[in-house]
Order: C-alpha cells, then sequence, then structure tokens
C-alpha cells in the first residue's frame, strides 16, 4: 500500500507539471517544489500511521475501501508538506530533508536573475504560494472521501492550524517552555505539539476500516506514544527543541532528572505498548503497533 501512495503522489504531481507547463510555464516553478520536497522525504510518516490504523482495523488492502485509505495517506503527505513549508519560512530554516529550504532557494533564483523587489520577500511570498498548493492537493484529495472521514479531516486541518498559532504566540509572548510537560499529562484541543497528527491519522484508517469501537483504543495508543515521543525529543534535541530546551537539558537538567525523564519515557511506552497489546485486532497487527511505538519512541525525527 505504501508503493501505491508513491506511485499516487508521483502520478498527481507529473499530471500537474505537465498542465501547467503548458497552460502557464511560471506556475511550474511552484509544483517543482512541493515536488522536490514530497521526493526529499523518505519516512512517510503520516501515511505509514494511516495505513497501520486502517489495517490493523481489518481493512481489506485488496478491497474498496483500500483505494480511500492510499487517497487519505497521500492526502495526509501533502498537508505535511504544506505546514512543513510555512515552518520554515516561519523558522527562516536554510535546509529542508537535505535540500534547500523553498523560501532560501526562490530567493537565491530572484537574486540571481536580478529581477525587481526584495530577494527575501519574492523567496518567503513564493514558498507560501508552494505551501498553498500542496494544502489545495490535500484537500481536492480529501473530498473524494467518505463523508465520516472528511469530518476527521476538517478537525486535523483546523487543529494543526490552531496548535501553530498557539506555539507562535507562546514564544512571541516568551511563555513558551521547552519541557513537554503538557504532552506528558495529556494533550488536548489546539495543541502546538501536534499529537493530533498521530491521533487523526489512526482514527482515519479506523473509519475507512468501519472500526469506530477503535476510537478509544487509538485515543489512548496516540496520546501516550505522543508523550514519549516528546520527552525522546527533548532529551535529544529532536524537531521543536531549541537553544532554550538545550540550556535546560545541558545546565539545569542534571542526570538525576535524566533518568527520571527516561523513567517517564518507558512508563508513557508501557501504557502504549499495553494498549497495542490488548487491542480487539490480530495478533499480528499488535505486534506492529508494539514495534512502532518503540522506533517512535526511540527515535527524535518526524
Amino acid at each position: 500500500m505504501l508503493q501505491r501512495v508513491e506511485e499516487r503522489l508521483r502520478s498527481l504531481l507529473t499530471e500537474e507539471h505537465r498542465g501547467r507547463r503548458t497552460a502557464e510555464p511560471r506556475s511550474t516553478a511552484l509544483v517543482v517544489g512541493v515536488t522536490e520536497l514530497v521526493q526529499a522525504g523518505v519516512d512517510r510518516v503520516r501515511p505509514v500511521i494511516c495505513l497501520n490504523g486502517f489495517l490493523a482495523a481489518g481493512g481489506d488492502p485488496d478491497g474498496p475501501a483500500a483505494d480511500a485509505a492510499v487517497t487519505a495517506a497521500v492526502a495526509l503527505e501533502f498537508l505535511d508538506t504544506c505546514l512543513m513549508i510555512r515552518a520554515d519560512v516561519h523558522d527562516n530554516a536554510p535546509m529542508r530533508r537535505g535540500i534547500p529550504t523553498l523560501h532560501i532557494s526562490h530567493a537565491a533564483e530572484h537574486e540571481r536573475n536580478g529581477w525587481r523587489g526584495e530577494s527575501r520577500r519574492f523567496g518567503e511570498g513564493t514558498a507560501v504560494l508552494a505551501g498553498d498548493l500542496a494544502l489545495a492537493y490535500a484537500d481536492r484529495l480529501a473530498a473524494r472521501l467518505p463523508h465520516s472521514v472528511r469530518e476527521l479531516w476538517d478537525d486535523l486541518r483546523t487543529e494543526r492550524v490552531i496548535g501553530a498559532h498557539a506555539d507562535v504566540a507562546a514564544a512571541t509572548e516568551y511563555l513558551d517552555d521547552p519541557w513537554p510537560e503538557r504532552c506528558i499529562t495529556g494533550c488536548t484541543r489546539g495543541c502546538a505539539a501536534g499529537w493530533y497528527g498521530l491521533h487523526h491519522a489512526l482514527l482515519i484508517g479506523a473509519s475507512l476500516a468501519g472500526r469506530a469501537d477503535l476510537v478509544a483504543v487509538y485515543e489512548e495508543y496516540a496520546s501516550a506514544l505522543h508523550a514519549a515521543w516528546r520527552l525522546r525529543g527533548f532529551l535529544e534535541g529532536g524537531p521543536g527543541y531549541d537553544t532554550d530546551a538545550q540550556f535546560l537539558r545541558e545546565v539545569v537538567f542534571g542526570g538525576h532528572a535524566r533518568e527520571q525523564a527516561e523513567q517517564s519515557i518507558t512508563t508513557l511506552l508501557h501504557r502504549a505498548t499495553t494498549t497495542a497489546a490488548t487491542a480487539p485486532v490480530p495478533p499480528d497487527w499488535r505486534t506492529e503497533l508494539t514495534t512502532f511505538a518503540h522506533h517512535v519512541a526511540g527515535h527524535t525525527t518526524r
């Protein structure tokens, strides 16, 4: 199914490039930018989570719902691409996935060509439009999904925007705290750390498989696993943890406190794996969800 996701991504972007190249050649710059980022992504984290949620819930990979699951997975990848572009512009990040970020590459193009206006503003404006284009692709695909899934999609879209604003507002007001206490005690709506990226992707998979009874199970699994991932990110300097987090880790957060944090990760991981081990899904998928939890809690990449 992941191969089908890759094929769908490639097909959509190839068709878009072909059509835009003849209709409006300048617009291909946006398509190329989105394509480069998508092609550079190797983890496909959200598609993997969504497909895990679908297959663990008993979804048939060869059945009619499988095509909808692939569509949802592709939409999630485009949504992530949009949010990454926006985050890169806001943070003025120079690199993403081993290549220059879009606002940097477009600003450099502007400067090389001696075009009118300010290179930085051109680069940022063009990158934002590329993010909007990725979001348009995501919403186009999501519109084809069943009504129950579209409700989850709309909620996901809203919460990710509100969460991003909460993150920016807290940093602007000097209220941001690198210690992920809120994740540990329980993320809620508007979570700046984006726990719904895990939670909603699983629920979309369950909904497509027709397993409403898995909602509570997936929510418990996602909540504990996300908290463990955020703690791991804090300890190892993963995404979302800047110099303030580094200072807290190295100066304030001593060895004993680090041991306590590791114990918290172990406890949270146990919660997630216990939930997976007792979930009403086939035994092989209990094992798969458990393995996935250990992988996520042991890594800081997103």
